[in-house]
């Protein structure tokens, strides 16, 4: 039986863990931390005041950034927040260090000798970029041999403009709580679409596709400051009777939201590296149709617990046609499988066990 860990995770400042309403990280970090804990793992979390959380709780400034109004690009308190967590793992106190944040561990991962996991949540990409003069990509490329890297889909790995050594790079798939999702065995005669409001996840698509169909669409999710013009302009024009915007919810409104709707609607246009919308949509029994873009095709097995379509409305209404014929049932059955959240902590445990004996036998 292997040893018991100590285990640091950093998180990102700018609201809880678990956040109240929209943040896939946090929600995921969350889920990692409660069922580490429960394993009998000792579990430190470096995240904002107010986070809830059966680990330890450290957290270096008074209230979540956001709430704080700093501004994103501000690095100093997640810094900060990284510099504290290192601090304590070399006076000894983890066995390992599993680093949410991107790029700015990038900065402290060779001060240890303590192993540090880190997980990309980020895509390693940028449309048309030159990753030689991309200051974020070139840090990468230049600690690609250093750092010991997980994935959240073959995908976001296929994507990454950084190439890792051989072996590095594996990948664990998000995972969702599927006790707080309640599966819907029929649905109804409506879609939906949920994320943060942008062009880039396809409320466009998903409001033009309904049009054409003359059918019923609710949308939910997050206005971001830097989106309210976006919103006003675009997408504010379509609200109707059938057209509806509900708001940011939060997640025990999640189920009542997916479960009863016939399906929900994902026609993004960028390489989404996972999007826990569509397992949470799955996990009530609703199928997603989706463009076929980023990991759609790893988590929507196609025909089965939805459909992915080339990005085409035409494409996207055939397919939403075709909604009904879905199985339900087989869509809960998929995410239990292989988008539980006891799945993502199984695979993170034997992670941490085996890059802890790497590293004793380097």
């Amino acid at each position: 039986m292997e040893k018991k860990l100590r285990i640091a995770q950093v998180a990102p400042l700018w609201i809880t863990v678990p956040p109240e309403k929209y943040g896939g990280i946090e929600r995921i970090i969350a889920m990692l931390c409660d069922g580490l804990t429960q394993k009998g793992h000792e579990v430190t979390l470096f995240a904002a005041p107010g986070s809830k959380t059966k680990a330890k709780l450290i957290s270096v400034f008074e209230k979540p950034l956001l709430e704080a109004n700093i501004s994103w690009s501000n690095p100093v308190w997640n810094l900060r927040n990284l510099s504290k967590a290192f601090e304590m793992a070399n006076n000894g106190q983890f066995d390992i260090i599993h680093s949410h944040l991107d790029l700015w561990t990038l900065f402290f991962h060779n001060l240890t000798k303590i192993p540090v996991l880190q997980t990309m949540h980020n895509p390693l990409y940028r449309d048309n970029a030159d990753a030689s003069k991309d200051d974020r990509l070139k840090l990468f490329t230049e600690e690609a041999g250093k750092i010991d890297i997980v994935f959240i889909s073959q995908s976001a790995k296929n994507q990454a403009m950084v190439k890792f050594p051989e072996g590095n790079g594996q990948i664990i798939y998000n995972g969702s709580d599927i006790s707080h999702f309640q599966f819907n065995p029929k649905g109804g005669d409506h879609f939906v679409w949920i994320a943060r409001m942008n062009k880039h996840k396809g409320v466009e698509n998903a409001i033009a596709a309904c049009e054409k169909m003359d059918v019923k669409l609710l949308l939910a999710g997050r206005i971001d400051p830097t989106q309210k013009e976006y919103f006003e302009t675009y997408i504010k024009p379509h609200l109707n009777e059938k057209i509806e915007y509900v708001g940011e919810l939060t997640e025990d409104q999640l189920s009542d939201f997916y479960g009863p709707a016939k399906a929900l609607l994902y026609p993004i246009e960028w390489e989404e590296p996972f999007g826990l919308v569509v397992t949470e949509s799955m996990a009530c029994g609703t199928p997603v149709i989706a463009y076929r873009r980023g990991s759609m095709p790893e988590l929507i097995e196609d025909g089965k617990t939805g459909f992915v379509v080339d990005s085409n409305i035409d494409l996207l209404v055939e397919a939403m046609k075709k909604a009904d014929r879905i199985d339900r049932a087989l869509v809960r059955q998929r995410v239990e499988e292989k988008f539980s959240k006891e799945t993502m902590v199984d695979n993170y445990e034997k992670a941490y066990y085996k890059l802890i004996s790497e590293n004793k036998n380097a």
